[in-house]
């Protein structure tokens, strides 16, 4: 069976899911502001502010609940979209091009500027290496991916997702199988049990998990090159969701039509695994039972939700989201080292945790788009990155012979 074609408002509406994967990215900066201010027993990051705030922690569970979740969701769904358009040769080219060098190139200029700060940070009271964290060089597998795993990860499932269609393809030549796949991602979407039902593979990953932390949810698997089960399960289900829902655009106004509820359910859903990831350890079985298995819950729900709000309200253009979503992808490249760096400079200041918080992100994004405008985005690094170069606008004609210019 071929692929479903777009129908309809099909392409206005990719307006919206580009916004959300470029939320997503933006949302990782904010989460990685407020590592510094979660209150906790034993220090989680490189420095622990001297002004903690339980409003971030709260902030920090509520985006990580669903970010990563949502980004491989849209990522598998796109990739599809770009495979059927370019074709096998052309896509494995774009996605090497526009994922494996990033990560190739980029990951020791960063992770080079990242161990510099930590140096810094290790002269100030509650700052340095994190403990447990491994120390260089590494003993593979464990290498520390940092936040480009999810570069890594994203390699891992376009393979496998090539290497089963071409399965796929060879077995089902009749189109069968692919039809009664596409039947079932119809029942599932339709269904008011959809994120329950998504919500089931990480569920049992998570309670079958007696390490398992509520307040970190899937485990990223930035320190190793080998994929945690829990992340290949988690995010791998969100890819593989994505990329076959592509085949039937149109089912995505389901998540439109029903985003308030949604949305209401996940406020719900979080808040309460919220409350049951900070009950204290030991924690009774029925309580891990209980918090994994809302957490679950929470993962898809909120991603529809998110989804849902962005097709509902976000589905039309606008050139400031656009600029936005396509900038999102360098910002998200370069942004750690220079947050760490602005967490560190403001950690021992006696000021209260809102002017701190704020002051990092007021610095740190309009450095780093300033730098997407003038070292990326009319530049070769731009058309690695987004596959595309933009043109630089053109001087209005005389502009030479002006005042101004002269």
């Amino acid at each position: 069976m071929a692929p479903a074609e777009h129908t309809g408002a099909a392409p206005e509406r990719l307006h919206a899911l580009d916004a959300v994967r470029g939320g997503a990215l933006l949302l990782g900066i904010v989460l990685h502001t407020t590592l510094s201010f979660i209150p906790a027993p034993t220090r989680i990051w490189i420095i622990q502010d001297s002004h903690p705030s339980m409003t971030l922690g709260v902030l920090f569970f509520t985006i990580h609940v669903f970010r990563m979740t949502t980004f491989f969701l849209i990522a598998g769904f796109f990739g599809h979209m770009s495979f059927h358009r370019r074709g096998g040769g052309a896509f494995i080219k774009d996605r090497l091009q526009r994922i494996a060098l990033p990560l190739v190139v980029g990951w020791p200029i960063v992770f080079a500027a990242m161990v510099a700060v930590v140096f810094w940070a290790a002269s100030y009271p509650n700052g340095g290496p994190v403990p447990g964290v491994p120390r260089w060089p590494p003993v593979l597998p464990a290498f520390p991916l940092t936040h480009l795993w999810f570069l890594y990860v994203l390699l891992e499932l376009y393979a496998a997702a090539l290497v089963l269609r071409l399965g796929v393809a060879w077995l089902d030549k009749s189109g069968r199988i692919r039809a009664g796949v596409d039947r079932l991602m119809g029942l599932v979407m339709r269904s008011w049990l959809a994120p329950a039902i998504l919500a089931v593979p990480i569920g049992i990953a998570l309670n079958l998990d007696p390490t398992w932390v509520g307040w970190f949810g899937v485990r990223t698997p930035d320190q190793s090159l080998i994929t945690n089960l829990q992340a290949v399960i988690g995010f791998g289900t969100a890819f593989g969701f994505g990329w076959l829902l592509h085949r039937q655009v149109d089912l995505i106004r389901i998540w439109e039509r029903r985003w308030l509820l949604n949305l209401v359910l996940a406020v719900v859903l979080i808040a309460a695994s919220f409350a049951l990831a900070i009950v204290p350890r030991p924690r009774p079985d029925v309580i891990r039972f209980a918090g994994a298995t809302c957490y679950a819950l929470a993962i898809w729900t909120t991603t529809f939700a998110v989804i849902g709000v962005a097709l509902r309200f976000l589905s039309g253009f606008s050139a400031s989201r656009r600029y936005l979503a396509d900038a999102s992808y360098w910002l998200y490249l370069i942004h750690l080292p220079i947050v760490m760096a602005l967490q560190v400079a403001l950690s021992s200041l006696d000021w209260p945790w809102p002017a701190k918080f704020a002051a990092i992100l007021l610095v740190a994004v309009p450095v780093m788009l300033g730098s997407y405008q003038l070292m990326v985005r009319h530049t070769f690094i731009g058309t690695v990155l987004n596959g595309r170069r933009m043109p630089r606008p053109e001087k209005p004609a005389g502009a030479a012979a002006s005042p101004a210019a002269t």
